[in-house]
This record gives structure tokens, sequence and C-alpha cells, in this order.
């Protein structure tokens, strides 16, 4: 009998969802079905515990570890990146291996848990006409680890993209434009824009851009934000950028994912249209920027970060400074007001992912999930918990986004 798997909390959870062709496992770790990390201080051994745990959860939805296309990692743990996404492509020997993205994070939600990790898969994409894969370079240190194994850098199973995250880190494993943020903002855009090319497509395709900077003010975010923008023409992805406290390798100064959706019609690649949906209430940034708050296509909504910024302005002002609980609650109406749009609800949700402050830990993130659950009104969705020692401001202490089944 399938031992499932709980995070060491009352309430109830969906360990998996599928909204459109995707199914997605938030944040799983080395649980067991009381609650407990059964590896206490082993990453290597949690990996395999949470990997494990992931199969699991997507047997709910009669998918498979076969069947993932992308796979997210934040690790709490004094090793490279590299050695975490070696030790994830030994779990998923079929070729191509997926995208796989890594952040190292100082927290975790749960006491003696070090990593969780989220998936994204879809049934039976290797049986598709249209797989293609852009390889990534592994640093000569590291090669030895993969046994001459290419690395995903960005994989396409029929019409979804997953591109891994990237630092600027060159081929050599040294990082580009060492003490020069902006530049390296850029030089991961190149990255990217040339794996998009690689599998058929462009920033244009972009439903989600996801990224982590240095900084809790203003001034640090808007610089990077305007080289990341600078990529994208409107109307954009939706995006999520968050505050980190360590990358890999030394002097990497952010880090930058993204993911799209392209379709081949008639032999030829070809943009898929989608409906945003921005109601006034919703904040705005405080510089021009191209990116939405929701989008729709192909059943799927997926939504922007939400920050409790004032409702109905550009100003960025911080409504409920430093109240964790009254700021999540705004953050979850903004999720709401989105997803009012297309007739859905936070009750729709297949995917959210929470980056909040923990002050307290375990204490904390019980706190954060007993609002979250007040305001959803039911089961959580498949979450992943991603704690901060600090957000964007030290007014600032939550941002929120997922994806629903529209």
């Amino acid at each position: 009998m399938t031992q499932y798997w709980r995070w060491p909390l009352g309430g109830v959870q969906q360990l998996s969802g599928t909204a459109g062709p995707l199914t997605f496992v938030g944040g799983a770790g080395d649980f067991d079905a009381a609650g407990n990390i059964r590896h206490p201080g082993d990453l290597d051994a949690q990996i395999i515990g949470a990997v494990e745990n992931v199969a699991i959860a997507l047997a709910g939805e009669s998918a498979a570890l076969s069947d993932v296309v992308r796979i997210k990692a934040h690790f709490t743990a004094d090793v490279d990146d590299w050695h975490v996404i070696s030790r994830l492509a030994a779990l998923f020997p079929d070729e191509p291996m997926p995208a796989i993205s890594t952040v190292p994070d100082p927290l975790q939600p749960f006491d003696s848990q070090l990593v969780q990790i989220q998936a994204i898969a879809q049934r039976g994409w290797r049986d598709l006409e249209d797989i293609r894969v852009s390889r990534r370079p592994v640093p000569p240190d590291w090669q030895e680890r993969f046994g001459g194994r290419p690395v995903t850098g960005g994989l396409r199973a029929g019409e979804f993209i997953a591109v891994s995250n990237r630092t600027a880190e060159t081929a050599g494993g040294a990082i580009e434009s060492p003490y020069d943020d902006v530049a390296q903002s850029h030089a991961i855009m190149h990255m990217h824009r040339d794996t998009l090319a690689e599998l058929g497509a462009g920033f244009q395709d972009a439903v989600k851009m996801e990224g982590y900077y240095f900084g809790t003010t203003r001034e640090e975010w808007a610089p990077l934000a305007k080289a990341r923008a600078s990529h994208f023409a409107e109307p954009g992805p939706v995006a999520t950028v968050v505050p980190c406290h360590r990358l890999n390798p030394q002097n990497a100064a952010t880090k930058i994912e993204v993911m799209a959706m392209r379709e081949e019609w008639n032999g030829f690649d070809k943009y898929i249209p989608r409906i945003d949906w921005w109601p006034k209430r919703v904040w705005d940034w405080q510089i021009p920027l191209p990116y939405r708050q929701a989008i729709c296509l192909r059943d799927m909504i997926w939504l922007g970060g939400q920050v409790p910024s004032e409702p109905y302005s550009n100003t960025s002002a911080p409504m409920y400074p430093e109240d964790l609980v009254a700021q999540t609650r705004l953050v979850m109406s903004y999720l709401e007001d989105l997803l009012r749009g297309y007739d859905r609800s936070t009750a729709d949700l297949k995917l959210m992912v929470c980056y909040f402050t923990c002050p307290d830990g375990l204490e904390t993130t019980k706190l954060f999930l007993d609002t979250v659950s007040e305001m959803i009104g039911g089961a959580l969705p498949p979450t992943t918990l991603v704690p901060k020692p600090g957000m964007h401001t030290k007014y600032g202490t939550v941002e929120i986004w997922g994806v629903a089944q529209a």
C-alpha cells in the first residue's frame, strides 16, 4: 500500500494537480506519512526521498517521473548547485533528462528539512513528435559527475518549453562580469535567448519569468529589472523576482529562468495567443515594465508574483508594513481579483509558490499556512514554501504566484 506523505502540520493539502496539459507537484520533501523528515542532516538522502515523494504525488494524476519536464530544487546546504543537479539527474535516467533549476536558500519551511522539490510534468510527452532539447555546458570540475551524459538547458515537450535557471556562469565555471550585476543580467538573458531559439521559440513566447537578486531596496532592484525587461516586448509574460541570500558560483549576482509555450502548425512554429486580465485594483510597478499580472492559454492561468503593494496605483507603497498576516490576506485577495476575470477562484489553483519572511521558523510557517488556508477556504493546492530572511524591502513580507485551471 502506498504511504502518502504530508507536511508536519494539520489541515488538508493536495500533493499534485493538473491544469491544461501540465501536472504540478509543489514542494515535495523527504517526508513520511506522519510528516517527519526521514533523513535529518543528509542532503543526498533527502533528495532521493523527495523525488520518491514526487513520484507518489504524480501517480495521483496518472503521471510518472518519466513525464517530468521541469524540476526545481530549493536546497539548504553548503554545496554547489552542480552537486544538486548531478544528484537529481541520476534519479531521472530517461533521455532527455528534465530541465533542472536549483536555488540555494538559507531556510526551509520545516525542521530538519534540507531540500524541497517542485515538479512540472506532461503525461506522455516522450511519445510526442515534437521533442527538442538544448544542452547546457557543465563546468570541467563537475563533468565527471555526469559520466559524459548531456545536461538539459532547455526542453520542449510539444508546446511547453522549460528553460533551466542560470547564473552568468561560463562554460569554464567562472562568472562573466563578476562585479557588474546588470551585465550579468544581460548575459543570462542572452543565454536564454539562444536556448529558446534552439527550441524554435523566443522571449515573446514566454509565459513565466522568475528571477533572484541580492538587495532589499528599490534602488538595488530597479537596474536589474530594467535589464531583464529590455529583452521582452509588451505584452510580456507574468513575472516573479525575489531577493536571494546566496548564489553559486562565487560572484554570481543574479539568477533567472523562463518557461514558454509555442505551437507547431502546418510545419511552422507559431505564437499561441493568450488572454490577459489586469483589474485596476491590482498594483502596478514603479517603472515601465512589459509584464502582465495574469495570462490564460491552453486552459492554464499563469499568475505573476503578487506583493502587498498599494492597490489602484504604481507607488509600490507597502500596505500593512511588516505584518505577515495582513499582507498575506491582501496578496491572496489580489490572486482572487486576477482569477475572477476568468471566472475562477483560488480554489482552482493547481500550483502555488510562496516566498515569505520567516523570523520564527516553524511557528511562522504555521501562521502563514493558516492564513492562506483561511483565504482559500479549503484544501491547499500543491504548494512550494520558500522562507526568506527578508523580502524586497524591510516592510514587505510575502510574494505569491501560481497556476490555475481555466
